[in-house]
């Protein structure tokens, strides 16, 4: 039951982070920073605490006498995983919503979920997975094979997209066709894939203190398992780190672009458009939320960082047809991207099973 638990509150998770870029769709008049910036400071800095504040009592005391070293470790990790936040937005933005989500969060999958259990193989810890025990162990193995079967399903989206940039091509320029641009796109979503696995770096860094929440928690509620909110207290700082990296970057492009005046231009829709960024970076946080509850019923971080962005890969593939991103291809570009979700789809089921043997 608690695999099950877990593997649900992924897909919620997976479902917020694969359609928060829906609602930027409904800014109008904003450059790209301006929406990106207004939406990243709930995402970043008003939403985290507030739902750490509402989870878990004395968040503040807990972040205020944890080790300095490990406060800067998982800031640091933080400020990487927000380059790879960035540049997850450009991606997006040259590679369409389904395509860019594929390959971005497909690479993220793939060194999120081993990177941390390679560095446990070297420095051993409890509590932790480490590669070479996720290599020999059954559970462990369908888990790889899982991650395996996802990465095959990222090729197929890949190649999917470069048929969509020759279908384009043959076709009269539209507003889609215009932004697509398969080759700076390729060459952002692989900086983005790999700094974007940061985060799931920052969670293991700060683990200290999601375990004090958990121990509190369970003392005051003895008998009733794992905390399920205990990663809040880590997002607050992980989250610091890449406001930094996303305001330094937007504030650099409103003076380059002259577009400091969107916030404040009547000549645009400001309140939907305010409300509009606020959903989107609401929206965007709610993955994590529901990340550190699904991890907390697992208890494995590689595979539930596999499950995590496998179903983010899934929805935002199905908001990719649901908006049309692939209307104007053809039928083999179109059964080519339908086979990289069912790849994907069928990872999600193996690296199921294989915490359900563990």
């Amino acid at each position: 039951m608690e695999i099950i638990f877990g593997v649900i509150f992924h897909f919620i998770g997976g479902f917020a982070s694969g359609s928060f870029y829906i609602p930027f769709k409904k800014v109008k008049g904003w450059a790209w920073e301006s929406y990106w910036i207004v939406g990243g400071i709930f995402s970043w800095l008003i939403v985290p605490p507030l739902a750490a504040y509402l989870t878990i009592p004395h968040f503040g005391e807990i972040i205020k006498h944890t080790n300095g070293g490990i406060l800067g470790l998982t800031y640091f990790f933080g400020v990487l995983w927000g380059i790879g936040g960035l540049t997850y937005g450009l991606g997006v933005r040259y590679l369409g919503v389904s395509l860019g989500s594929s390959i971005i969060l497909g690479l993220s999958s793939v060194f999120g979920a081993l990177l941390p259990s390679i560095y446990y193989n070297f420095y051993p810890k409890a509590g932790k997975d480490s590669f070479t025990e996720i290599v020999t162990s059954p559970w462990g193995q369908w888990v790889l094979a899982g991650l395996v079967v996802c990465i095959i399903g990222i090729i197929l989206c890949g190649k999917a997209g470069m048929m969509k940039e020759k279908d384009l091509a043959a076709q009269k320029e539209t507003k889609e066709s215009a932004e697509f641009k398969i080759g700076l796109g390729l060459v952002v979503a692989i900086i983005s894939g790999i700094l974007s696995a940061c985060f799931a770096f920052g969670i293991d860094a700060g683990k200290d203190m999601a375990h004090e929440a958990n121990n509190l928690w369970k003392t005051l509620h003895p008998g009733q398992g794992e905390f399920l909110f205990q990663n809040n207290v880590t997002y607050v700082i992980i989250l610091w780190g890449g406001l930094t990296t996303n305001l330094f970057w937007c504030m650099v492009l409103n003076t380059r672009n002259k577009t400091f005046g969107d916030y404040t231009n009547k000549k645009t829709p400001l309140l939907s458009n305010y409300i509009f960024s606020a959903l989107a970076g609401t929206t965007w946080f709610l993955q994590f939320f529901f990340y550190g509850m699904g991890e907390s019923r697992l208890g494995n971080g590689a595979s539930s960082w596999i499950l995590h962005m496998a179903f983010i890969i899934l929805v935002a593939n199905v908001w990719g047809l649901v908006l049309k991103e692939w209307s104007a291809v053809s039928k083999k570009t179109f059964r080519t991207v339908l086979a990289g979700i069912l790849f994907i789809v069928i990872s999600i089921i193996v690296v199921g099973y294989g915490n359900s043997i563990k």
